[in-house]
């Protein structure tokens, strides 16, 4: 997809203060450093539309972004940090649940995960409560430079066997680095968006 224009609309902490726009809605979740916003960038092409930190835990709210006048990216904080207080978490943890339970320009959620990292409670417990609240998701398997070929393979294929359940409409193995996955991860946003999710193998 060619990015023409992105705008970032707002940051949000409660549905009150959510976008009004109708668009299709794609929101971005996965553990603290994961690599969300490298790969928010990576796919927008913009390197300063989304700041970057090397500190995990660092987005405290749900950033949404404006993408060519048709759809919407919403960042969602990173979960599973434990620097941050346990009423911080608890906070974060109301915020994301809210987001994800009830709005409803919502088309699905793309699911990141490390390559480099074994499944987790914390993902396995996402994984399987957007299962149980019937919301459709993209896994995106992040950092796929950081590992050779045959190790890249054989992670790929745990962390599928451990994440695709009933609603998960496709894995893409991702490097925001160089932009491997790119294309085939907007033709996954772009079917949904367009209403042509019965197309996705």
């Amino acid at each position: 997809m060619k990015v023409i224009n992105t705008e970032f609309l707002t940051g949000a902490v409660s549905a009150k203060q959510y976008p009004k726009e109708p668009y299709p809605e794609f929101a971005f979740v996965g553990r603290s450093n994961v690599g969300k916003s490298s790969l928010i960038r990576s796919l927008l092409n913009r390197k300063k539309l989304v700041r970057i930190s090397s500190t995990p835990g660092k987005t405290r709210e749900i950033n949404f972004f404006k993408i060519n006048e048709t759809l919407m990216f919403a960042d969602l904080p990173g979960y599973g940090f434990a620097r941050v207080t346990p009423a911080l978490q608890k906070k974060w943890k109301t915020m994301i649940e809210e987001y994800l339970v009830h709005r409803e320009t919502l088309s699905a959620i793309i699911f990141i995960v490390d390559i480099r990292r074994k499944p987790t409670e914390l993902d396995l417990t996402l994984k399987e409560w957007l299962e149980d609240l019937g919301r459709y998701y993209i896994l995106a398997i992040t950092k796929a430079d950081k590992l050779s070929g045959n190790e890249r393979s054989k992670q790929t294929k745990i962390i599928k066997n451990a994440f695709m359940g009933e609603n998960a409409l496709a894995a893409v193995t991702y490097s925001s680095k160089n932009h491997t996955g790119r294309k085939e991860l907007w033709s996954q946003i772009q079917k949904i968006s367009s209403g042509k999710g019965d197309l996705i193998e």
